[in-house]
């Protein structure tokens, strides 16, 4: 079975995204971004939620397009709806068994996209193996927290912490489940 791994940009105080999503704070480009790009050759299924899957839409990606082509994408909504030509999987159950399948399913790692509600749920439930965050030296003070409204406190075991210079750090942590 394979990991899942959340690996997100974060302001330093827990938000992935500003109001009304915007992230427009966040690097877009620099040796952060390009640390992440290379991570995401590495994964084998893409998971996300409606909201993060929806958000493509305003960079011009099509209902049913994969956001990431070299990767199996799945979005988990009970609402979402998009044509027959669909590139992507919409998985309706976001239970532990539905997402257990996906892990055993999957040819390699398994990248969780986001959002906050949904890896909220992930964690709450001891889904997610390892928290993968590009810190960034902003404050948001509203949008979407890192884990939703999660009241959960995991302990982790620090793996990795690297420092870009100008206050953007990446940081990787092993999530022990006690399961």
């Amino acid at each position: 079975m394979h990991s899942i791994i959340y690996d997100v940009a974060v302001s330093i105080d827990g938000y992935i995204s500003g109001p009304g999503g915007d992230i427009s704070q966040f690097a877009q480009e620099g040796a952060v971004v390009d640390d992440y790009t290379a991570r995401l050759e590495t994964y084998a299924t893409a998971i996300m939620g409606r909201a993060t899957y929806e958000f493509g839409y305003r960079f011009g990606m099509e209902p049913g397009q994969n956001p990431y082509p070299h990767m199996k994408t799945i979005v988990f909504s009970k609402s979402l709806e998009l044509p027959d030509s669909s590139e992507i999987t919409v998985e309706r159950s976001c239970d532990e068994d539905a997402v257990g399948a996906v892990r055993q399913r999957s040819s390699g790692p398994v990248y969780l996209c986001g959002g906050g509600a949904f890896a909220g749920s992930l964690l709450m439930s001891g889904l997610i193996d390892t928290l993968r965050m590009k810190r960034a030296p902003i404050v948001l003070a509203d949008g979407v927290r890192l884990f939703g409204d999660a009241e959960i406190s995991p302990r982790l075991e620090h793996a990795e912490t690297r420092d870009y210079g100008g206050g953007y750090l990446f940081q990787e942590f092993r999530v022990l489940n006690e399961k």
